[in-house]
């Protein structure tokens, strides 16, 4: 699975779906599916796609993911206990149908669907246009998040509204969450951690960035990096896309100027994790041919499906006192990283981002003995477990 993802107008729909081209070329099953809301791959194809797959060219098929068919297809129980939830307070049903759609349902839905072509074994290469780089931080946190939510309030739930439901009910009439319903949920909750499973696996799944040598989107990319790396999702690849020529013209002589500064930059700053340049072509990159000749300058004679890079953005080593839990934050100042440790709960703060790492069962009765932050890298140290002091086992 390839995670495609950048600032808003930096090309990633036409890199996404080059890469998806060339893959099918090489002759893989490959599935290309769009989860930005604005959705553009159709338009990169010169095709109209919908909500279910469409075979779009020899061993390629694509869709832009649907919010409403995918929630009615997904977990009609949930959706059918929030309708009724709007009702009861007197909104009819046309409006308490859309209003059934919650905030965050959107990137739901377009995991749900990514997970099911994954297990469906159809496809070699799931290639994904994600949304902007905000938005799919946001999408790919959210099988974590679910999994605490699944762990920790979900059975809570349950219980009180099977002790207090028929009580609220035949006190104000409010429905309350059928079996069904905590059903519906828990199976979403289990695909999502699943999927999370996937995602966090480097040898399946990388994100790669797409950027413009420009300074506002260098910046964006680069805390792009650190968050993906906060969450331990493995880039392995970065891409300058629109690199203009050695002589432009006077027209773009500044432009071009700029980006031969930036670009030994950026190549500096992402190493290890490699740095491939698009250039700015003479035509729109829409339709099979131009995809194709951009496929051309991006990979040459390459599998676009392997692995650039395979790092190792968190990790836990044995040290002689004890453990070191490492995590690389590339980019991020020391003063933005905070820390704070609730039993087998170790929160990370970067910036206005935060992970909510369990920590491995090792560590868990080890206590926090400091943190240091050089070399790109926050170091945790941790003692010895308690069942580990003093030679016990």
């Amino acid at each position: 699975m390839l995670f495609y993802t950048g600032k808003g107008g930096v090309g990633k729909t036409s890199v996404a779906a080059a890469t998806a081209l060339r893959c099918s070329r090489r002759g893989a099953r490959t599935m290309v599916i769009s989860t930005d809301l604005a959705h553009s791959l159709g338009d990169a194809f010169d095709r109209k796609l919908g909500a279910e797959p469409i075979l779009i060219a020899p061993n390629l098929w694509a869709h832009e993911s649907d919010v409403m068919h995918e929630v009615a297809k997904s977990w009609g129980a949930i959706q059918e206990y929030i309708k009724t939830i709007f009702q009861w307070r007197g909104i009819d049903e046309v409006l308490s149908e859309e209003m059934s759609v919650l905030p965050g349902m959107d990137e739901l839905a377009a995991l749900l669907r990514i997970i099911e072509h994954h297990d469906s074994g159809k496809y070699d290469v799931i290639v994904v246009d994600a949304a902007p780089t905000g938005e799919t931080l946001r999408l790919l946190s959210l099988p974590e998040a679910s999994k605490w939510w699944l762990e920790r309030i979900v059975p809570l739930q349950q219980k009180l509204t099977k002790v207090a439901g028929p009580i609220v009910r035949r006190m104000i009439g409010m429905p309350m969450p059928s079996d069904a319903v905590f059903a519906a949920g828990d199976r979403l909750f289990r695909q999502l951690e699943h999927l999370h499973e996937l995602l966090v696996d480097p040898v399946r799944t990388s994100v790669r960035i797409v950027l413009n040598l420009e300074k506002m989107v260098i910046k964006e990319a680069q805390r792009s990096f650190t968050y993906f790396h906060l969450y331990g999702y493995a880039t392995d690849l970065a891409v300058v896309n629109r690199l203009l020529p050695i002589d432009p013209g006077p027209y773009f002589a500044a432009w071009q100027e700029a980006q031969q500064r930036y670009l030994p930059m950026v190549e500096e700053s992402f190493a290890p994790v490699p740095v491939r340049t698009v250039p700015f072509f003479d035509r729109e990159v829409v339709g099979l041919e131009m995809l194709d000749r951009l496929a051309s300058a991006l990979f040459a004679d390459e599998d676009p499906a392997q692995a650039f890079y395979r790092g190792q953005p968190y990790r836990v080593d044995r040290s002689g006192s004890g453990y070191t839990l490492a995590i690389e934050l590339p980019f991020a100042e020391k003063s933005d990283v905070s820390l704070t440790r609730n039993a087998d709960e170790l929160t990370v703060h970067v910036g206005a981002f935060r992970r909510n790492l369990i920590l491995p069962r090792i560590l868990v009765t080890a206590p926090t003995q400091g943190a240091t932050f050089e070399d790109r890298t926050l170091k945790i140290q941790f003692g010895m477990p308690r069942a580990e002091v003093g030679g016990t086992t």
